[in-house]
């Protein structure tokens, strides 16, 4: 168990992002229903970059952009359903993935999130992952010990750092459902001669959450994602200890690009098992 139930933390910004986020979760709780039942008729459309865009993903961006305004701290909105023209002047926003995991979602797989971070001059100092189906979200800024709250009866958790010995265990790896390229076959194969692995399929952002609840040591990543799709993981896996680097191990800024593009990346729980991932890039 890495949380322990504890008091309410004692932050207004907190307060008001459980609100907020309680109504996103159930708009695309809902939204995953009716496409569960009527698939037919559920609206889905391709980007230009040929992936899928749907009526649940327009719906939580809709409903967050204008929410995000009523917060005592204001702030425009970075959003991967939203416009990017104007992002480049700003030094604070928010930056929000209102659908994380569309695959999964189309798949019927329960492992999609919504990603929200606060960003200031590149870095993210508030990560929030938001788990609709499982009615639970984590939160909590860069440089402390993050929380989890449940939805379904009101309580909080709080991050804490495990005195388990991982010494002999094998090292769990977290990859994506369609994550079987070459590349990440031969990283596998370079890692299993440092230590024996156990591999552990998931969704997307999803994994961050399996991290954080001690069923995931490393994810690694050798195919695209945005800066919406990392950033809330990396802030609340910084905050543990953990993080999430660049092959050539510095740790990811934001919106400091012309593209939103993210390269390849390694995250990771704890600085010893980074030190064995870096070895087999």
């Amino acid at each position: 168990m890495m949380f322990k139930q504890s008091i309410a933390p004692k932050d207004e910004l907190f307060a008001e992002i459980i609100l907020l986020m309680g109504e996103a979760n159930q708009i695309l709780r809902q939204q995953f229903q009716l496409f569960l039942n009527h698939s037919d008729t559920f609206n889905i459309q391709q980007k230009a970059d040929q992936s899928a865009v749907t009526q649940a993903d327009f719906s939580v961006h809709a409903y967050l952009s204008k929410a995000l305004q009523s917060l005592s701290e204001k702030y425009p909105v970075l959003s991967e359903e939203g416009i990017h023209n104007e992002r480049q002047a700003w030094d604070a926003f928010w930056l929000l993935d209102p659908l994380d995991g569309t695959k999964e979602f189309l798949a019927k797989r329960p492992e999609f999130t919504i990603n929200l971070s606060l960003v200031k001059h590149g870095k993210t100092e508030l990560g929030i992952i938001s788990v609709p189906e499982e009615n639970c979200l984590y939160i909590g800024y860069v440089g402390q010990l993050p929380f989890k709250y449940d939805f379904s009866n009101y309580t909080w958790w709080r991050y804490e750092k495990s005195n388990i010995d991982l010494a002999d265990q094998p090292l769990r790896v977290g990859v994506s459902h369609h994550s079987d390229s070459k590349q990440m076959q031969d990283f596998l194969q370079r890692l299993e001669k440092i230590k024996p692995l156990q591999v552990i399929r998931a969704g997307s952002a999803y994994k961050f959450c399996l991290m954080l609840e001690g069923k995931i040591d490393i994810y690694p990543r050798f195919h695209p994602t945005c800066e919406w799709d990392t950033s809330a993981g990396q802030c609340l896996l910084e905050s543990v200890g953990g993080g999430l680097w660049s092959h050539t191990q510095v740790p990811f800024t934001y919106n400091q690009r012309q593209s939103l593009l993210n390269g390849n990346f390694i995250a990771f729980t704890q600085m010893q098992y980074a030190h064995n991932a870096f070895q087999c890039v």
